[in-house]
C-alpha cells in the first residue's frame, strides 16, 4: 500500500517524559517552543510564567550558562550575548542615549576603542578617552556629568592593571556606572563587582571556555543597571545559539584548574624572559618590578594572569623572526586556549591604530603577546626558547 499524505508530513517528536534526570545538562537545540495557547504565549513573552517561546528571547542552555556566570562573579543578573563585543555593545545600548559622556581608558582592545569612540559618538554620545595607564588620568577625567566609566581589568595587551575600587568609588561619585572588560583576568582573578563595579563584561570565547571552539560573551551586573538589558538584547538581536552556550557550560567545569595552571606558566615564563638578552622589556603584574605588581597583588587571588607581553631588542624584524620560529606556538590572534599561543598587536589587536597611537600606548613592531596554555612548564620554555635564538642576529 502506498503510504498516505499524512504519513509523509513530518509530526513534532515530543521529548520523552523522564524519572531520572542526566547529570550532564541536555543540548536544547530548539529554535521555536509550542505554547499551550495564545494566553499561555502572553504569559511567557511577559515573563510572567517560567518557560520559552523563541530562542532569541532566551533558551535553557543560555540560562543555565548564566546562572553559572551569576554564581562565579557573585551577580545578581547575567545574560548571554553572542560574542564579547555584543556583551560591550549590550551595556552601552542599554545605559546610554545621545548626549551622555563616556570616559574610556585608552587602554582598551582595539575593537572596543571602535566601539567608544567614532561608533557611540556618531550615535550622539560624548567619548573622552583618558590614560588607562594612569589611574589619576581616569579620575581627573571624571564629571558630574558621566554617565558611564570603561576600563579593562587587565589591560590588552601591554597589561596594565586597573583600580576597580577607586575608579568605582569616584564614578559612582559623579553618578556614573563603572563597566570593566574582566575577560584578561576571569572571575578565578578578579570579581569586579565585589570591588564596586556596576557592570561586568566576559568574553567566553576566551578562558573561560578555554577550548577555541565557541564565540560568546556574558554581561553580568547590578540590578540597578538592568532596567533596558533583556529588551535590548532581543530587540538587537544578541542571542547566542544553545550549542555555544552548551560547550561553554562544559569549558566551565574546568575554569579554576585551567587559570591556575595558565597562571603558574605565565610567571614562570615572565621570569624567564627577564633574564633573555633578546627581551627589551616583559609585561607582567606577577613581576615585581611591574608598576602595578602592589595592586594586583591586592586586587587579585594570589594569581597575575595567563599572559606575558614583551618586547624584543630588534623591533619588527626580530618578531617576524620569533614567529617564523615558534614551531610550538601557533600565532593565534587571541586568548585562553589550553595550548600556548601567541599574537603580534600591532598587527592585530591594535592593526586599526596608526603607528602615533601605538607608540603612545608602548606598541611596536617587536611586541609579542603571549598567552600561556596548559602545558608543562618545561614545554613551554623550550618553545619560547627556541624561538627567541632565532632571534639573535636581529
Amino acid at each position: 500500500m502506498p503510504p498516505s499524505p499524512e504519513d509523509l508530513c513530518p509530526r513534532p517528536e515530543r521529548p520523552p517524559r523522564l524519572s531520572t534526570e542526566p547529570l550532564s545538562p541536555p543540548l536544547y537545540h530548539a529554535a521555536v517552543y509550542a505554547c499551550r495557547d495564545p494566553r499561555q504565549a502572553q504569559a511567557l513573552l511577559a515573563h510572567e510564567e517560567q518557560g520559552y517561546v523563541y530562542s532569541r528571547d532566551g533558551h535553557p542552555n543560555a540560562d543555565m550558562l548564566a546562572r553559572q556566570i551569576q554564581r562565579l562573579h557573585g551577580a545578581p543578573e547575567a545574560i548571554v550575548c553572542s560574542s564579547g563585543m555584543a556583551a560591550l555593545g549590550l551595556a552601552a545600548l542599554a545605559t546610554l542615549q545621545p548626549g551622555d559622556r563616556v570616559v574610556a581608558s585608552n587602554r582598551l582592545y582595539g575593537r572596543t576603542q571602535q566601539l567608544f569612540g567614532p561608533e557611540l559618538a556618531r550615535l550622539g554620545v560624548l567619548i573622552v578617552t583618558a590614560d588607562g595607564a594612569d589611574t589619576q588620568s581616569l579620575l581627573d577625567a571624571l564629571t558630574p556629568g558621566t554617565r558611564l566609566v570603561v576600563v579593562e581589568t587587565i589591560a590588552n595587551p601591554l597589561l596594565e592593571v586597573a583600580d576597580l575600587q577607586a575608579l568605582a568609588s569616584a564614578a559612582h561619585a559623579c553618578g556614573a556606572w563603572l563597566l570593566v572588560d574582566n575577560t584578561f583576568a576571569s572571575p578565578v582573578l578578579c570579581r569586579p563587582l565585589e570591588h564596586g563595579a556596576d557592570l561586568v563584561v566576559e568574553s567566553l570565547t576566551k578562558i573561560m571556555n578555554g577550548h577555541s571552539d565557541v564565540l560568546l560573551g556574558v554581561l553580568a551586573g547590578r540590578s540597578e543597571a538592568w532596567q533596558r538589558v533583556a529588551a535590548v538584547h532581543t530587540t538587537w538581536g544578541m542571542a547566542a545559539s544553545p550549542y555555544d552556550c552548551w560547550l561553554a557550560l562544559r569549558g566551565l567545569g574546568t575554569l579554576a584548574l585551567r587559570v591556575e595552571r595558565a597562571c603558574d606558566n605565565a610567571l614562570t615564563v615572565a621570569r624567564f624572559l627577564q633574564e633573555r638578552a633578546e627581551v627589551e622589556r616583559v609585561y607582567f603584574p606577577g613581576l615585581p618590578t611591574s608598576p602595578y605588581h602592589p595592586l594586583a597583588t591586592r586586587q587579585f587571588q594570589a594569581r597575575y594572569g595567563t599572559v606575558v607581553t614583551f618586547t624584543l631588542k630588534g623591533g619588527a624584524p626580530a618578531a617576524e623572526a620569533f614567529i617564523a620560529a615558534a614551531r610550538h606556538i601557533p600565532f593565534s590572534p587571541s586568548l585562553g586556549d589550553l595550548s600556548t599561543t601567541l599574537s603580534h598587536p600591532a598587527s592585530t589587536s591594535h592593526r586599526l591604530l596608526g603607528p602615533a597611537e601605538q607608540e603612545a600606548l608602548g606598541i611596536s613592531g617587536g611586541t609579542i603577546r603571549l598567552s600561556l596554555g596548559i602545558e608543562s612548564r618545561a614545554y613551554v620554555l623550550a618553545a619560547v626558547a627556541e624561538a627567541l635564538d632565532a632571534c639573535k642576529r636581529h
